[in-house]
Parts: structure tokens; sequence; C-alpha cells
């Protein structure tokens, strides 16, 4: 997003609730689907593992790091003098490479092929890096690495030697791309050229008018822009019923930090094969230093562009149906990659690569007017670097397919599923939202704002209940530093995420859980398989305490997750397990609790918040009734102390009650008979009931069916303790 975001600050998490096991069933095996993520003209290199004399940093994933924003983690550092040596992938004749220097620091890269110096020299510069955003909250300095790129004077093949050695700076390479660039694309018969209306190829004059000039000559035709470099000092409007073409991303450039700028359009408008690098440095939202801002209107389509240096590159607002976005690059932007910002109907956005963005790459926020039948589809996304790879925001038969995402960082998921509204008037997700084939690698990170982590994939029920049909299929999680599927209400209000299936997951080392679940609701898994997680299969923990359960339902074939985190009160730590039981902890405190009815504000949640002078009353002249609280998993509870408050206000008094328990939350087994228990200020208003050895529950229940103090049931504090 690229306006001003708002997040919660959320206490330590209390309640576990309802995993629910349903029937154990054979599944057929997933469907195949296709590869995740684009088809790329490029193969990339990570330079830790290229041959180098600096020092290799990482691997780290904390916030305002350099290691955390780079490309898997790790990077290769140069001091002056020193090289790092990669082996050529793949037949090239140019090289795309992402670097950081020190804050106000430029500097150059040597090129050696084979040994070989060459004359073209590597520029790289911080001018474009060490972004500040003070306005988002949980923000740090970001935006580390920038892309530098070069056409070399020769080809080579796979094996050969290519050098990048540090000149007069430091430089830390992540990884470098290595492509096959073809000659420059002729003239199409036809077109208008800017050159012939007076652009200045050299990169010197401003172009501007040139552009403008072409732009209305060539209507219902081509603009042609011949290689060279152009240079644009404002941005263009009024383009409609056109195309615009260039002879290929590495040979015609356009230098504009604005390149269309317009409301509406009759639509019809190409853009393709030419780039646009900008000269953005920092984020200013009023700004708009967009490739594109606003609408190209119906049937257009932008395809083959490398943009860079930009705040945003598409920025989509108004009438952009049917647009399709393809085969693009798009790096370095201080926000997002493209956002499609309310009232888009049947966009498809497919097969691009996005890197280095400073908010969420690809967006759809539904604000206005929900976006509808649209699409994020074979997308690559690396290194985002403030929020999330995908992130849908409201809309209306959604899809989200065959994405590869990876190396997210603070604030981010790789795929986000939400309801945050940002601002109003806002359209919830609706209809069927489906989240399909994508593998996420890497992704998930510490929230600074919750001190919590979110999960490679997360459902966030953030501003309303998700109504929507959540359809997750086929994802690949691998080394996720903290959960694989994250189920939240980013407000910390509560609201339901249901409506949700989870199905053929693949789960490869998970810092921490599988399944993160912080807020009430339910979500069906089938076919969900883990390795190699880290601490326990399932964190179960609605906030806040007392605002429901959520449902996990086995529909079968998932395993390597079974365990649930035990203790609500600390989140798991990478790689920790479950603690070890704790006989002196009250295993009821902030747990999920229901009733069969309550008085007034005396609702059920009061009667586990660790506050004897708060309490729940039941219905009054109603008995019997019950309070049932759900522990999380199946605990041996030996003892329970049950409180009223202690103020000498409340009389003595005798309440009759048993405990039940259950472990699946629908059958329940007497533990201790009825009887009466006496409650005497003098005494501290508590009682202990002691269960027999043997006990085994999760579900709580205090069945009480009369009261000599007044005609309800009434408890302050249910506690529950191992011995």
């Amino acid at each position: 997003m690229s306006s001003t975001r708002t997040v919660r600050s959320m206490p330590t998490l209390g309640a576990v609730v309802a995993l629910a096991a349903g029937m154990l069933v054979a599944l057929a095996p997933a469907p195949a689907h296709a590869a995740a993520g684009a088809t790329l003209p490029f193969t990339s290199a990570e330079a830790e593992s290229a041959t180098t004399t600096g020092s290799r940093v990482g691997p780290d994933h904390t916030q305002g790091t350099l290691a955390s924003e780079a490309s898997g983690r790790r990077a290769v550092r140069l001091n002056s003098g020193q090289r790092v040596e990669f082996t050529v992938p793949r037949s090239a004749n140019a090289v795309n490479v992402a670097y950081n220097v020190p804050d106000g620091q430029s500097g150059s890269l040597d090129v050696y092929v084979n040994g070989e110096k060459l004359t073209k020299t590597l520029p790289v510069t911080s001018k474009y890096s060490y972004v500040d955003t003070s306005w988002i909250a949980g923000a740090r300095t970001h935006h580390f690495f920038a892309n530098s790129r070069l056409l070399l004077d020769r080809s080579v093949r796979a094996g050969d030697k290519v050098a990048l050695q540090a000149t007069g700076v430091q430089v830390t390479v992540d990884v470098a791309d290595f492509e096959q660039v073809a000659e420059p694309a002729a003239r199409p018969a036809g077109s208008v050229s800017v050159t012939d209306r007076g652009a200045d190829p050299s990169g010197q004059g401003d172009s501007t008018q040139a552009f403008r000039e072409a732009v209305s000559a060539a209507r219902g035709g081509v603009v042609w822009i011949p290689p060279g470099e152009y240079r644009l000092t404002s941005a263009l409007s009024g383009v409609q019923n056109v195309t615009l073409q260039g002879a290929g991303h590495w040979h015609s450039v356009v230098r504009s930090s604005r390149f269309i700028d317009q409301s509406n359009s009759a639509g019809n408008v190409h853009i393709k094969d030419f780039a646009v690098i900008g000269e953005v440095t920092e984020r200013v939202d009023s700004h708009p230093d967009n490739f594109v801002n606003g609408s190209l209107g119906p049937n257009s389509s932008v395809s083959g562009m490398w943009l860079q240096h930009l705040k945003v590159g598409l920025w989509l607002t108004g009438n952009n149906d049917n647009l399709v976005v393809e085969n693009n690059r798009i790096l370095d932007t201080t926000a997002d990659g493209l956002n499609l910002n309310g009232t888009a109907k049947g966009v498809r956005v497919r097969n691009n690569f996005l890197r280095n963005q400073g908010d969420d790459s690809l967006a759809m926020w539904s604000l206005n007017a929900p976006n509808t039948n649209s699409s994020f589809e074979n997308n690559t996304v690396s290194q985002p670097n403030l929020a999330n790879g995908i992130a849908i925001y409201g809309g209306t038969d959604i899809t989200v397919k065959d994405n590869l995402i990876a190396d997210t960082n603070a604030l981010g998921s790789g795929i986000a599923i939400s309801n945050q509204k940002f601002l109003d008037p806002f359209h919830p997700l609706a209809g069927t939202i489906t989240v399909s084939g994508n593998t996420l690698v890497r992704t998930g990170a510490m929230n600074p704002n919750w001190n919590h982590p979110m999960g490679a994939l997360r459902v966030d029920s953030y501003d309303s209940a998700i109504e929507a049909q959540v359809r997750i299929t086929d994802t690949t999680v691998t080394d996720s530093p903290y959960s694989a599927f994250e189920f939240v209400s980013g407000s910390g209000r509560g609201y339901a995420a249901k409506n949700i299936t989870v199905d053929g997951a693949t789960v490869e080392r998970t810092g921490t859980v599988v399944v993160q679940a912080e807020t009430q609701g339910v979500a069906t898994f089938r076919g969900v398989t883990a390795t190699g997680v880290g601490s326990a299969g399932v964190y179960n923990c609605p906030y806040p305490s007392g605002s429901g359960a959520f449902t996990i339902t086995d529909g079968g074939g998932n395993s390597g997750w079974n365990n649930t985190w035990s203790d609500c009160s600390t989140w798991p730590e990478p790689g920790e397990g479950n603690p070890a039981p704790d006989p002196d902890r009250n295993l009821a405190r902030g747990r999920t609790v229901t009733a069969t009815g309550s008085q007034d504000v005396y609702t059920p949640g009061r009667a586990v918040d660790a506050d004897a002078n708060s309490y729940w009353e039941s219905a009054n002249h109603a008995f019997p009734q019950a309070l049932t609280v759900d522990l999380g998993s199946s605990r041996a509870v030996r003892r329970l102390v049950l409180k009223l408050p202690p103020q000498t206000a409340w009389q003595a008094r005798t309440q009759t009650l048993s405990v039940q328990g259950s472990t699946d939350g629908s059958t329940y087994t007497t533990v201790a008979a009825a009887r009466d228990y006496r409650f005497d200020p003098a005494t501290g208003n508590t009682v202990t009931v002691n269960l027999p050895a043997g006990t085994d529950l999760r579900h709580l229940r205090l069945h009480v069916t009369g009261n000599t103090g007044w005609p309800a049931a009434q408890f302050s504090e249910v506690e529950a303790y191992l011995s």
C-alpha cells in the first residue's frame, strides 16, 4: 500500500481454543499444477555461492540489518580491491547486479570476463537506498539495496567467469542476473517516431514535448521510441488509443519519475518494450512519482517494460478494465510495485519479475469500488522490504495463482488476504478468493508493532470478519522463519476468519509452527504435510481473550504437525520446542471460555482474566448453568481452584456443582460428582476441587445447579493445575 498504514499494538495474547479433529480419510493425490513464478529471460547467481576474496554476511532476519533484505538473507561484502567471481550459468551478454554501498557513498565495480578487465564499469550508489518512512508504524530505515545493469561488450557462455571488483568504495553484492539481450527491434511500419518530433536520444535535451506531439499524432497507431536515452521533465496525459513501443528495454530508455498521470482514458493503450528509470530517492505519498498514475482505460496492456527507481510502478485508479500487465521487470520502487486501487475488473497481472519494493510488491486495494475478477498469476517477487509480496485488501472473486515469492521483511507475509481497509469506502473480501499453486520461500517476518511474527501466508480479518470463501490450494512453504499459515485479526479486535479451506500444502522447515491462529474462526485442512517444524504444529491463541474459538478441522491426509504450543503467555522462538509442563501454571488463564448464559456485563471471560475482583454471573433464576473452559490441548488436570471476589461484601454462600471433562468438545464425562462447595470471605472466598488420577481433559466444564447466595452461578476465577 502506498497510503499510511495503521497497525495494532498487540499485548501478549491469551486464549487457546478448539482443535477439532475430523474424520481421517484417504485423499487422492493433489492434481499437478503449473510451476510457480515467472518464466524469466535471465538466470540469477547468488554472490554468497560464488568465489570471493571478500566476506560473506548473513544469514539474518533481523529488521534493519543488511542481510535481512538480501536474497537468501546472505550477501558478500567487498572492500576496495576485493572481488567476487561468478561462474556464468548461461549464455549472456548483459548483467544486472543487486548491490549496496554505505550511506552517502558512490563508486563503481570493475568488471572482468575470464580474467580480462572490461573498459566499462558498473556504477554503484547509495542515492536510491536508505529510505525512511517515519509515518509508517514499525518502519525503520530500509531499502538498502539497488540494482545496476550493464551491457557487456561481448558474449559469454555457461561456465565462463565474470568477476566484480570494488574500486574506491565498499560494495555488498547480493545477486547477479545474467541475460542474453536481443538486438534492438526494428521500427514498426507507419509508426510516429519521437525523434521525428524532436526528441533527443542522447538524454541531454528535454524530450517531453516531442513525446506529447508523437502521442497526439499517432492516435490509433504506434509511437516509436528508437534506441537511445530520453529525458522527460513532466508526465504525459491524454494517452488513449495508441501504442507506445521501444526497441527493447535494454535499448530504449526514458528517464522520468512520472511517465503517465491521468485520471481517465478511453483505453486501448499499449505500452511495451522500453525502460522507464526514475530519480525517486524518497517516498512521498502525495507525489505521483509513478510510471502510471491513474487510468490507462479499458482493454489496455503493459508488457516488456523495465521500471526502476520510481515510487510505484503502476498505481491504477479509475477504469482499467481488462488490463493485462505481463513480462515486465519492476525494481527498486520506494513503495508498491503495482497497486489496483479499486474498480479494476478483469485485470490480469502475470509473468512479471519484481525485486526490492518498499511496500507491497503486488497489491489489490478495493477502495471506492471493489476490484473484481482480477488475478496475479505466475509472478516472481523477491525482497519486498516493508510489506507483503502479494496483498489482497478486499475485492470480489480474486485469484492469486502460481506465484513465487521470496524473502519478505518487516510488516510482511509472502501473501496476505486481508480485510484491512486503510480508508473508506472500502469493499471487503467477497465471493471466492482463490489462492492456488503458490510457492513461498523464506517469507513471513517479525512484526515490530505486534512484537510477534507474521506467517508466510496470512488471512487477516483486520477491520471486519472474513465472509468470502477463501480457497487455499497446492501451497509450498519453504524455510519460513516463523509460521506457514496465519489467521489473525490484525487490529486486535477479534473479527472472525472463517470460510477457509487449505488443501494440498507442503511445508518444509518452519521456524516455529505450521498454523498460527490468533483470532476466532474456522479453517479446514486437508492433505497438509509438514517436515522440519521448529516448535509445534499449532499455535492457537485467539485475541482478545474470550473473543471466541478458532477451530481447526482435520479433513484428512495431514501429517507432521499434530501437536499444539502449550503456553499462550509466550511466543515460540524459532527452533524452540514446546515448553515442559509447569505444575504451578494456571492452565485456564486467558483461555477461551463459554457459558450457557451470562448476566449483563458479567461475561464468561471474566472467570479466566486473572482478576479475582471481576466475575462471571450466569443468567438468573435459570439453573442448571455451565461454564466451559478450553485448555487448548488435553491435560492431566489434578486440581481446580474456584474463586469469588474476596471482599467481605460478598457474603458466604454454597454452590452445588459437578466437574465434567471432554477431549473433543462434544462428548463429556463426569470427573467429579455433584456436591456442595462453601465460599467464605473469611477464608478468601476460595475452594479447591481435587480431581482423580487419570483425569485427562481439554474442555473443562463446571455444571452448577444451585447457589445459596444468589440465584445464579458465579465465579471470579476458575484455575486449573497439573498438581
